[in-house]
């Protein structure tokens, strides 16, 4: 920590920043006084520090792992508890992070309507559950930033025109023209609520027991603010920005990605990196592929970028038995810039979304993937167009059924194809995420969407410890083939320097079979191939179409198999990984 009279400086650099960023965002109001409340509610007059520009702030060895705090219950304790035993058990010097879904208070949404951001859900556990995982997994969270549930304090406020809240939620006139607003779900975009100055329309992008939030006033800016200090405060080290593209609104427009909204990331990241150089923010934009790359600014908005388009076009990708659309989009993708990376997901809590392939997939092969999936036991979930029709949205199934064959059907390459999945997910540029439910092949859950009545819960299966335990110790259970294979895979690819999240990447032409891409370390030192057989069939690929390096030794680093003769050929089972390497 620097003396007082060295912090000065930072804190005046970091005051100019911040009103700067207010500026763009808040262009008539007094700037000085809300970033002043800013500064304060993240304690930045007390302890600043300065971030260092494009530095990266991880590498090969970062794994992380998307769950729900109660995926996995016991008898004896709290579940958080359960899932922190679970964790250092089954992955110790593996899985380094992991992202609790919302551990708060909630009314619907399993956790995206927040009650009560300031509280840990008290049937999970409390606060200091959450800081004993965080001493041992940089700990990634929601900050359901976009809307509240109508159940928490400031909406009820609202309701009463009280505050805080009387003025934090967003009103619109139900004559006004709202056709151009993109919406992801069927329900009604305004919802009617009674106040003290009679009834008003209030926005709900998701639902309305999701109302959103209003950030035209700056005092939920603040609030924010003072709820992210808290989670740093609590040992979190990464932020998910929930749904953060609908934030800001303006009349006439679609209502997503405004140039406000970005502005007010940036803000947000000025703040957090300020507090905590090593903090990481990551933007939780399910939307087109090109928009969703714009949350990366100039180095200066989202540290990472969920990659969305990854499980839709890897899923039709080996259903279909063709890489021509995930080759063509892996092309497409610009190299992060150091200090950004993509976060890479095939699998979540959510399903395999829809809109990632908007311009990628035409309608014809998206309705294929739909009915390949429906064929396997998956549901499908609907957005409203501008002209009042319904679209697919989202598929939700489980990715272990999901791979369960192609679009001819069912087939016995269930297992290859999965792990083939998750091999090109570890092996691509980015930091790779498993679900924790892929990690342990949980598949359809029927039962639990039956009982909570939506079509994401057949993905959201809760496990008893025990049960879990003894199918993944059983050789016999396909849980413990998936469970020891991915733990293969991910220890192979922490131990690769080819495999940083920023290594160089090229996409390599061996057909329309095999998926092919080159990865080199940042020192240059190693050469990763990465071979994929997507098909169903054997492919045979001349190992001089590949450029090995004659003076180099060169082994697959997932058999073992070493290969010298660089003008002869290799044979890819179906759905075979070959990660061939140099052993410089």
């Amino acid at each position: 920590m620097t003396s007082p009279s060295a912090d000065l400086p930072i804190r005046e650099v970091l005051k100019q920043k911040v009103v700067d960023h207010l500026a763009v965002i808040y262009p008539d109001q007094e700037l000085q006084p809300i970033a002043h409340e800013l500064i304060i509610n993240m304690r930045l007059d007390e302890d600043c520090q300065t971030p260092l520009a494009h530095k990266n702030l991880w590498d090969q060895t970062d794994i992380a792992v998307i769950t729900y705090g109660n995926t996995i219950l016991s008898e004896d304790q709290p579940p958080l508890k359960t899932l922190h035993h679970f964790l250092q058990t089954h992955f110790p010097m593996l899985i380094n992070s992991v992202h609790i879904l919302p551990f708060f208070p909630y009314t619907s949404d399993d956790g995206f309507a927040v009650s009560a951001y300031k509280q840990v859900d008290p049937p999970l556990g409390d606060w200091s559950d959450i800081l004993r995982i965080s001493t041992d997994f940089h700990l990634m969270a929601d900050l359901v930033i976009n809307h509240c549930s109508s159940q928490h304090e400031w909406f009820r406020n609202y309701q009463q025109g009280a505050d805080p809240g009387r003025d934090f939620f967003l009103e619109v006139d139900p004559e006004e023209d709202l056709s151009r607003v993109v919406r992801p779900r069927t329900t009604p975009l305004l919802r009617p609520t009674t106040t003290p100055n009679g009834t008003r329309y209030v926005w709900c992008t998701f639902g309305h027991d999701q109302v959103d939030l209003n950030f035209r006033n700056p005092k939920v800016l603040a609030k924010f603010v003072d709820i992210i200090r808290l989670y740093l405060d609590m040992g979190v080290r990464i932020f998910r920005l929930d749904a953060v593209a609908f934030i800001w609104k303006r009349a006439g427009s679609n209502c997503i990605n405004l140039k406000e909204t970005h502005e007010i990331v940036r803000l947000l990241r000025t703040l957090i990196e300020h507090a905590n150089p090593n903090a990481v923010i990551i933007t939780e934009t399910n939307i087109p592929n090109r928009e969703n790359l714009s949350y990366f600014g100039n180095a200066n908005e989202a540290h990472c970028i969920y990659n969305f388009s990854l499980p839709p076009l890897l899923v039709n990708t080996l259903v279909s038995g063709n890489c021509r659309h995930l080759k063509s989009w892996l092309m497409s993708m610009p190299p992060a810039q150091n200090g950004t990376t993509y976060f890479n997901f095939i699998a979540s809590h959510d399903g395999i979304g829809l809109r990632p392939v908007e311009g990628l997939l035409d309608d014809d092969e998206q309705e294929a993937l739909i009915q390949t999936m429906e064929n396997f036991g998956g549901q499908i979930s609907w957005r409203t167009l501008d002209d009042g029709s319904n679209k697919p949205y989202e598929i939700n199934i489980s990715l272990y059924d999901a791979l369960k064959g192609t679009t001819a059907g069912e087939d016995s390459w269930q297992m290859q194809r999965f792990f083939c999945a998750h091999a090109i997910m570890l092996a691509l540029e980015g930091i790779p995420a498993f679900y924790l439910h892929s990690l342990v092949g949980t598949t359809n859950d029927y039962e639990r969407m039956k009982e909570h009545g939506h079509n994401r819960a057949i993905n959201r299966r809760q496990w008893q410890e025990q049960e879990l335990n003894a199918k993944l110790a059983d050789p016999e259970s396909h849980h413990h083939e998936v469970f020891y294979k991915l733990r293969q895979l991910i220890q192979l690819r922490r131990d690769q320097p080819a495999f940083h999240p920023n290594a160089t990447q090229f996409t390599l032409h061996l057909g329309e079979q095999v998926f092919a891409f080159w990865r080199q370390s940042l020192d240059r030192r190693q050469s990763i191939f990465c071979l994929n057989n997507i098909s169903d069939q054997p492919q045979t690929i001349s190992l001089n179409a590949i450029n090995l390096i004659g003076t180099d030794e060169w082994c697959d680093l997932i058999s073992g198999a070493t290969f010298e003769d660089m003008l002869s050929s290799v044979t890819l089972d179906p759905y075979q990984t070959l990660w061939i390497s140099n052993r410089s």
